[in-house]
């Protein structure tokens, strides 16, 4: 069962790690803060430094950051000057303030995957023929099984998704193989075919192929300290990316609504990554962490990107929103991601029930 600890652990963590972005903005900028809590909840213990009190909280999923004057409205707060109250700041101080919470998500994505990289290396499928398909033009061009290639059209391949990305992204009749075979470099041109396939969002393409399959043979790339953070940066970019793209998919209904999940989905797949063992945990965390990120840097009133929002309309109208305004927004939102939430539980129990 120690899986239900890492559950507590990775959604916590996350979310802790998100406020306390929050929090080092605020302090940054001067914003007074008066509580930074590990959990929810009732208080267990904590001390007060300064005008902040920390607390350790009895639920811990996750944390709160309180800051000094958070309702326009509010004039003063007990233990801090007029200019440590949030509201009375300049919008864009505002801003960053309420950016600095989904950005550390994605910060700690990076140094997730930079830490794995620096420990286990970069790892990925290696860019090994394992079949060729029957009258491919890879075939027909004299590849062989076990052939590795090393580049293409003078691009190095260092995996498997270098050569998939270059062969399906070109535009030219023919490409140059550079591959080893038993040791010895051999120059191959293979010209290849336009077919239509389908794509991890089922949707069908075109693209051009040449007919191989990977050996399914992994590789492991030992980099340094900065160009292990460069390749973090990248497969944070490239996750970001995937996310993005699903979420479009989802609005355009190309992917089905019920593949949306709720906590019981998540719960499962950290349960399922917890067993498959710490590297697996930890990439999933990312993962994770990076739709946390995006998920708050929506325009939806409650979530951060709701805040940026109304902030970025104060800042061109040089006034801030209409009060009422922005109750209504705020309650519609609220209303929205309760709806969301219980569509996706009830997606989680249909799956659990139709096991």
């Amino acid at each position: 069962m120690t899986w239900i600890l890492d559950f507590i652990l990775v959604l916590g963590g996350l979310i802790f790690f998100h406020e306390l972005g929050h929090f080092l903005a605020a302090r940054m900028l001067g914003i007074g803060v008066k509580t930074f809590s590990l959990g929810f909840g009732p208080r267990l213990a904590g001390i007060t430094w300064g005008s902040t009190n920390y607390r350790l909280s009895l639920i811990p999923l996750g944390g709160y950051v309180s800051l000094a004057g958070e309702e326009r409205d509010t004039t003063e707060d007990s233990g801090f000057e007029e200019k440590e109250l949030f509201m009375g700041r300049p919008p864009w101080h505002r801003m960053i303030v309420v950016a600095a919470g989904p950005l550390f998500n994605f910060l700690l994505a990076w140094l997730i995957f930079w830490i794995i990289i620096l420990t286990h290396g970069q790892m990925g499928l290696a860019p090994e023929v394992g079949k060729l398909q029957p009258e491919s033009p890879a075939l027909a061009a004299g590849l062989q099984e076990g052939d590795t290639v090393l580049s293409i059209d003078g691009k190095n391949i260092i995996f498997w998704s270098d050569l998939a990305q270059t062969i399906q992204s070109s535009t030219t009749d023919s490409l140059d193989f550079v591959i080893n075979r038993d040791g010895r470099e051999l120059n191959i041109v293979i010209r290849p075919q336009v077919q239509e396939l389908k794509n991890i969002f089922g949707e069908t393409i075109r693209r051009p192929v040449v007919g191989i399959i990977a050996s399914g043979e992994s590789k492991t790339l030992k980099l340094d300290g900065i160009s292990g953070a460069v390749a973090a940066a990248e497969q944070t970019w490239s996750v970001t990316r995937l996310i993005c793209t699903s979420i479009v998919k989802m609005v355009e209904r190309v992917v089905p609504m019920d593949s949306i999940g709720g906590p019981i989905m998540i719960a499962q797949a950290i349960k399922q990554q917890s067993e498959r063992g710490l590297l697996q945990l930890l990439q999933f965390t990312a993962f994770i962490s990076i739709n946390l990120g995006l998920l708050n840097l929506l325009p939806i009133p409650v979530l951060d990107g709701g805040h940026l929002l109304f902030f970025g309309i104060e800042t061109v109208m040089r006034r801030p929103l209409n009060e009422k305004l922005q109750a209504v927004a705020t309650k519609a939102g609220l209303i929205f991601l309760l709806c969301l939430m219980t569509f996706a539980i009830i997606n989680d129990l249909t799956r659990e029930v139709l096991k």
